[in-house]
């Protein structure tokens, strides 16, 4: 069998990473169908990667479930799916768990800090080392599995090593009484402090070294302060994997916390809300969760107030402007009676703190929707905006008629009058005539010969 290039994009001949090409066998059918890679120790041993990271991320990107057999070396997808369609998304693995961002070479290695909830990535083939890029469903699993934790350990399946767990916990709860203590009254499981006492059997120096972690809560809250904003950013955790709707709650806890504190005009926070809304996922959806904490009646002083916060999520982004007019809507319905005749006003408040763009608004001017609010109350306020809308057509009118003007303004025409004018076409010359003599000139009298 042949093989491919590591890194697909690249056509060298002569590129000398290579792997071999996925094999995949579907077996067994109805609900039980499954599909067998049989070669992916053989590939993953090509990337230096665990056979199951792969894996693990088909069942991602999929939605499948995966499974693992160690001792047989079978790692298994459910469901069918074609060697192809898996080469594909092995090339998405690749690209962001196994290539160098600085040098797109495959000599790297993944440097996991459980402790910190970290992957860092470092490269042998240019010495690049930092942070993993990308924040995938794959990164949760690994920080559970680093690189260097042999699988063999927990048995022939994770759910035997799972079993073994259980069996290690139960014989040490034999020996322990109701109040999580052992027979001498020492703590026991997650009540025991971390306290390691290193032991190299006659090495000398570190004999005697004890190695403690300090889990108080102010030892906790100054190893967070150490963290810079880029690795706040790549912390890893359980919230990606969460329905939207919870994560979109966590937001809007953060925000409301924030507000009732009176920091939301603090840049600090500012930030730590777009990183927290960045870190979720769901930064084009954080303008509804701001328009319905920030804004009531009192909206367009509101919108000068917080303008700086609301663009840091809208800037440039015609998606998340579209969100915030769906939270204007809201707003205006809940309070109609204030709103719904300064519908026009409100929104050239908005289009004049550049925090709506013209290209948004005319595009939302143009569809009834009942996205945010009933139809009805949608159509009263598309009828409400209706003079802002005309205006905004008109000045673009102008504005375009002003800018032709003046691009016919910038043509000077330059006469000069000594210029010779060259006709298209040479013009044939009339023959010159010659002058004719009269017969009375002979009877003339030449006054010099007299």
């Amino acid at each position: 069998m042949g093989s491919v290039n590591v890194n697909r994009n690249v056509s060298d001949l002569f590129y000398r990473y290579k792997m071999p090409p996925l094999v995949a066998k579907v077996e067994g059918k109805g609900n039980g169908i499954k599909t067998v890679i049989v070669n992916m120790s053989e590939v993953a041993k090509a990337l230096s990667r665990p056979p199951t990271y792969p894996t693990k991320y088909f069942g991602c990107e999929l939605g499948a479930q995966t499974q693992f057999d160690f001792k047989n070396e079978r790692f298994i997808v459910n469901g069918s799916h074609d060697a192809v369609k898996l080469q594909d998304l092995l090339d998405g693995f690749i690209r962001k768990f196994v290539l160098c961002p600085e040098c797109d070479n495959p000599e790297t290695d993944l440097i996991v800090s459980a402790k910190r909830g970290t992957i860092s990535q470092g490269c042998k083939a240019c010495g690049f080392h930092g942070p993993l890029e990308f924040n995938h469903k794959l990164n949760t699993y690994i920080l559970k599995n680093p690189p260097n934790m042999n699988p063999a350990v927990q048995g022939s399946s994770l759910t035997e090593g799972k079993k073994r767990t259980k069996r290690s916990k139960k014989a040490n709860g034999d020996n322990a009484n109701g109040d999580g203590q052992d027979q001498d009254g020492e703590p026991i499981g997650l009540d025991a402090s971390v306290d390691v006492t290193s032991n190299d059997n006659g090495a000398g120096e570190d004999d005697d070294t004890e190695w403690a972690v300090d889990v108080s809560e102010e030892a906790v809250r100054a190893r967070m302060q150490d963290l810079t904003d880029g690795a706040k950013n790549i912390t890893i955790s359980d919230d990606l994997e969460r329905p939207e709707k919870e994560r979109v709650d966590i937001l809007y806890e953060m925000v409301k916390a924030k507000r009732d504190a009176g920091v939301l005009d603090s840049p600090q926070s500012q930030k730590e809300l777009v990183n927290e809304a960045e870190r979720l996922d769901i930064k084009v959806k954080t303008p509804l969760i701001l328009a319905e904490l920030l804004f009531d009646q009192n909206i367009l002083t509101q919108a000068k107030r917080h303008r700086m916060l609301i663009l840091r999520f809208t800037l440039n982004d015609k998606k998340a402007q579209k969100y915030l007019i769906g939270g204007l809507e809201q707003v205006i319905a809940m309070h109609s009676d204030v709103l719904m005749n300064k519908v026009p006003g409100l929104l050239k408040v908005f289009y004049d703190l550049d925090i709506l763009g013209e290209n948004v608004i005319m595009e939302w001017a143009e569809k009834v929707s009942k996205k945010y609010v009933s139809k009805d109350v949608s159509q009263e306020i598309h009828n409400k905006a209706a003079p802002f809308i005309k205006w905004l057509k008109e000045a673009e009118e102008e504005e375009s008629s002003e800018s032709e003007e003046e691009s016919d303004e910038d043509v000077e025409i330059e006469y000069n009058e000594r210029a010779q004018i060259t006709p298209l076409k040479p013009v044939a010359k009339p023959p010159v005539k010659k002058p004719q003599v009269d017969d009375d000139d002979e009877n003339d009298v030449d006054i010099d010969a007299i």
